[in-house]
């Protein structure tokens, strides 16, 4: 069997959401009439055409030809054919992830088999999930904070995460002891509302300066947090690691980063024990599975993000 063709589809989002054709899709088709399926996230760009370009590059250079079955080889080959690009990065890799995923569900088709039973078969029949908690006017209202706890309970679930420094910021930044100790009472309420039937993880696309970090967690500390998902922006791992090693909150951390090399550093500083790879972004799912074995050398949880 060859890859024979690359075709890419973008899609809109759905009502009640809104936005463009933000989802890149791209379908690998072979001589024997298998279609493979992979995404890459966008990062709601306007203009998607030199993702679309380089996704079509890479394929006609190192894809189209090739056996669809040696996804090693050719992970490999486009990771190291492009001196510029073999390093991890949020543009080249997605895109990589994509072709892995659609070279992947061909092998899948062909032998009639699902991933997970070629990756060393299944391990878990169900894995544990969380939901994710609406915000609309909780600020406000704290009390209300519970309100949707219990629902969240009632309706099955055993984990929930909110985003309670709100508005998001692009860059790491102060938060007022009144603000902090504010966003205590969301917890609060939380906690007297359903005690522990809900873990409740914090979430804050990295807002916060170390300092700020640590005193956060110093403040929701009592409420046992779930985990306390990137206090400070991914890129620099050691800072991650200094507000690790000042709380016993699980750090959580991992959808910004990419590949095995990234994740690696992460755990030998010590900086999450969560990690919240993304497969359609870390290197796709040969990459996500060589990053748990990581992970589970270090005792480390796998919360993949979606």
């Amino acid at each position: 069997m060859k890859v024979t063709a690359v075709e890419t589809v973008l899609v809109r989002n759905i009502e009640p959401y809104i936005g463009g054709r933000y989802w890149l899709f791209i379908k690998l088709h072979t001589d024997e009439g298998i279609t493979g399926l992979g995404e890459r996230p966008t990062m709601h760009a306007v203009n998607l055409q030199p993702q679309i370009s380089m996704i079509e590059d890479l394929c006609e250079q190192f894809v189209i030809g090739s056996d669809p079955f040696q996804i090693e080889r050719i992970w490999q080959t486009i990771y190291a054919s492009r001196h510029d690009w073999r390093h991890p990065g949020l543009y080249m890799t997605p895109g990589l992830s994509a072709i892995e995923m659609a070279l992947w569900d061909i092998v899948g088709k062909a032998t009639n088999q699902p991933i997970y039973n070629l990756l060393g078969g299944k391990m878990h029949d169900q894995l544990r999930a969380y939901a994710y908690m609406p915000t609309e006017g909780i600020w406000e209202n704290p009390l209300k904070a519970g309100e949707i706890a219990i629902k969240l309970v009632e309706e099955g679930n055993s984990a929930c995460k909110l985003d309670p420094f709100t508005p998001l910021f692009p860059q790491p930044r102060d938060f007022s002891l009144k603000t902090i100790r504010h966003v205590a009472k969301i917890f609060r309420a939380i906690r007297d509302a359903v005690g522990d039937e809900l873990e409740v993880g914090i979430g804050t696309h990295g807002q916060f300066t170390t300092a700020v970090a640590i005193r956060v967690a110093k403040e929701l500390e009592e409420f046992s947090p779930f985990w306390f998902e990137e206090p400070v922006p991914p890129e620099n791992i050691d800072e991650m690691a200094r507000v690790a090693a000042h709380t016993s909150i699980p750090i959580a951390t991992g959808e910004r980063l990419v590949t095995k090399f990234e994740f690696a550093e992460l755990l030998k500083k010590q900086a999450a024990q969560i990690l919240q790879l993304d497969v359609g972004q870390c290197g796709g799912i040969l990459e996500a599975k060589k990053i748990a074995g990581m992970a589970e050398a270090h005792y480390a949880i796998i919360a993949p993000h979606m």
